[in-house]
């Protein structure tokens, strides 16, 4: 297959050989019924090669169902994945195909698959070594020859080592991966990709292209670009509609992306509010991380002591625990030390508020602003008790 036809049809944007293999391992398996599992950071168009493989496969005139699972909510993925019979629940007034049904003979693609709940893993698992599946309130099986292509853009390894992701149904869905290259990896690419976007804009908007100066050119490339192509295509549109210049210089160009510098790590400079943003984002992801790991310590702490009959000690997040390779050492020897600041669950509480609020109470804006789930925050919602 010739990429370079498949880049245009599909309206794929670069050249560098990282995007150039994805492109080719999707061209690869599409002929086969292999289960693909796409990764890459959010905004990197992991959205894009799902319709590749199906469009190059055998089921091209087949159903294709994409299927964001981040955005449904847990009561209700296994009916919207599988379906359910009459009275299987309160609302179910009719039975209901689910999308596995519907997609029968054709192929399914399972967006932020790593925010399923480990219940609906286990049916998952069952559809792709069986095919079988079962609906919401009925006992009998049922058969589908459905292809499964999921996409994430979180760490499963690590998912799967805290107990959030089954580890047999990981490599299942891994039996072919395909990473997606972020956009400061493609920085060859990146003007290219400035340039569609820009002639797109001023033909939608019907205003002249915009363009920058060699002095802007420089400050795209080596931007760090968290938001990756999606956040380089918003920029884009800013710049055509906002601006009345046409040619874009550096100073101008830098008052539209937030933390900016020329080096290729982000640093704190731009208004206050978008700073603040970013650094919530950033902060809040770091105590979620915190927070399971002290739980982890905690818990290795606590096995230790069982094992060995020594009472366990209180686990400080403000002192570092020094584990000895000695199994004499007492453990209740450890001080502990009082917390002068806020809990990580209060921290949490307060980005959630800080979110909530400043998106005039709109979730599903206040889950992206902290960079989560709209399912997480839910989740969060109902652990803190958050109206």
């Amino acid at each position: 297959m010739d990429l370079s036809s498949i880049k245009q049809r599909f309206e794929v944007i670069g050249n560098t050989p990282e995007l150039n293999r994805a492109l080719d391992i999707a061209c690869q398996v599409a002929p086969t019924d292999l289960s693909v599992l796409i990764t890459g950071e959010s905004g990197v168009g992991k959205e894009i090669f799902p319709q590749i493989i199906h469009h190059f496969s055998s089921r091209k005139h087949g159903s294709y169902i994409a299927v964001n699972c981040g955005a449904i909510p847990e009561g209700t993925i296994d009916s919207e994945l599988f379906g359910h019979e009459k009275g299987s629940f309160t609302g179910a007034h009719d039975s209901r195909k689910g999308y596995f049904e519907v997609a029968n003979g054709g192929t399914i693609f399972l967006d932020e698959v790593a925010e399923l709940p480990l219940a609906t893993q286990v049916r998952l698992l069952r559809v792709l070594e069986s095919g079988e599946f079962i609906k919401v309130g009925s006992s009998k099986a049922q058969k589908t020859n459905v292809r499964v292509i999921a996409a994430t853009n979180t760490n499963v390894l690590q998912a799967v080592q805290k107990g959030r992701f089954r580890e047999d149904l990981y490599y299942r869905l891994n039996t072919v991966p395909i990473n997606i290259p972020p956009l400061r990896e493609r920085k060859e690419d990146i003007h290219l990709l400035f340039r569609k976007f820009a002639l797109n804009f001023a033909e939608r908007y019907q205003m002249p292209v915009i363009t920058l100066t060699p002095e802007a050119q420089e400050v795209l490339r080596n931007y760090y670009w968290p938001g990756n192509v999606r956040q380089l295509k918003n920029v884009t549109e800013q710049l055509s509609v906002i601006e009345n210049e046409r040619i874009i210089t550096a100073d101008i160009l830098k008052t539209y992306l937030p933390n900016c510098n020329t080096s290729s790590l982000p640093v704190l400079s731009y208004s206050k509010d978008q700073a603040m943003s970013s650094e919530r984002e950033i902060l809040y992801n770091i105590l979620f991380e915190l927070r399971n790991d002290i739980n982890t310590l905690k818990q290795v702490v606590h096995e230790i002591s069982q094992e060995r009959s020594i009472k366990p000690a209180t686990v400080s997040i403000n002192q570092p625990v020094n584990v000895s390779h000695s199994l004499d050492t007492d453990i209740t020897d450890t001080e502990e030390i009082k917390e002068e600041n806020l809990s990580i669950e209060e921290h949490e509480k307060s980005l959630i508020k800080m979110a909530l609020s400043k998106n005039n109470g709109n979730r599903k804006l206040a889950a992206e602003e902290l960079g989560i789930s709209t399912r997480t925050l839910y989740r969060k919602l109902n652990e803190y008790n958050i109206e």
